[in-house]
């Protein structure tokens, strides 16, 4: 079968990866102000929506959202972004965004300052991990803490660097979802597999579930496959039932790409029993003929 399909999409997963860290990364300069925005949305009434600006030399604008609690947001309070001059704080390890502007009607604007902790600097330094001002801003913004990196280091993660940080708290890569996904029978899964494994939604009662059909998937990137082109145990159960009980991943992936069914199979193999994958494909798209 041509990958080239399966490659772009797998690719454009990793852009997004790089896309959604690299957003965080970039937004952090070494200047230390800038300007917020902010506003309320009515279906998640206990946050609110901050979009942090600033600009440099290098990069020019960058800018970058999040919502945050109004636990997080010290000195503000709901009533208060209905109208009138404001004054908050987000206070994290990383560091501190001291903020101050005014609302409008639940639209907020202003300007904001940002004190780095030299404390988590070296906490940091001393479990292994480097930030500059940039990586500070972000690890201000997410809210990553030195409790988060040990959590990871205490896991059977191998070698983590500041990025695999960055990586697991935006990815809700947690020990615990490591450990479910190595039981599956991928032992050997590092932190870009745990990644797409959260984009793509595979967890290990999925893996479980692929299993169980009887159909052996050892490369998780098959998986990665499964989920791309929607292949559920469903859909495994319906092609055993038609007698396609030996199949590789490949060709449960081409089943999927030329939407082929149970009833297509079922009278493909009516006309010959002993029709393979690759022929019903090409019995599909008009390109076999059996003389």
């Amino acid at each position: 079968m041509n990958n080239s399909y399966f490659r772009t999409i797998a690719g454009s997963a990793m852009a997004f990866i790089i896309i959604v860290f690299g957003s965080y990364v970039i937004a952090a300069q070494s200047a230390t102000t800038g300007n917020w925005r902010a506003s309320t949305k009515e279906k998640q009434p206990g946050e609110l929506h901050i979009s942090f600006e600033r600009k440099s030399e290098k990069y020019g604008k960058n800018s970058h959202g999040s919502f945050f609690s109004y636990d997080d947001l010290r000195g503000l309070t709901p009533e208060q972004t209905k109208n009138g001059r404001v004054r908050f704080s987000i206070v994290r390890e990383a560091g501190t965004l001291d903020c101050e502007g005014s609302f409008t009607d639940g639209v907020g604007t202003g300007t904001f300052q940002f004190n780095a902790n030299e404390s988590f600097v070296q906490g940091m330094r001393s479990r292994g991990f480097e930030f500059n001002d940039e990586r500070l801003f972000s690890a201000t913004t997410l809210n990553l803490t030195l409790a988060f990196a040990d959590n990871l280091l205490s896991a059977n993660f191998g070698k983590l660097d500041t990025d695999d940080l960055f990586k697991a708290l935006i990815f809700k890569i947690t020990p615990e979802f490591m450990a479910e996904m190595k039981a599956t029978g991928f032992p050997n899964l590092g932190m870009e597999e745990l990644v797409k494994a959260r984009i793509f939604k595979i967890d290990a009662k999925y893996v479980r579930e692929i299993k169980d059909m009887g159909f052996g998937v050892t490369d998780f990137e098959n998986l990665v496959k499964y989920r791309i082109f929607k292949v559920t145990p469903e859909f495994l159960a319906e092609m055993k039932n038609e007698g396609l009980t030996d199949i590789d991943p490949e060709d449960v992936v081409k089943l999927r790409i030329f939407k082929i069914d149970a009833a297509y199979v079922r009278q493909a193999r009516a006309e010959d029993p002993n029709i393979s994958v690759e022929k019903i494909v090409q019995k599909k798209i008009g390109a076999w003929s059996r003389n």
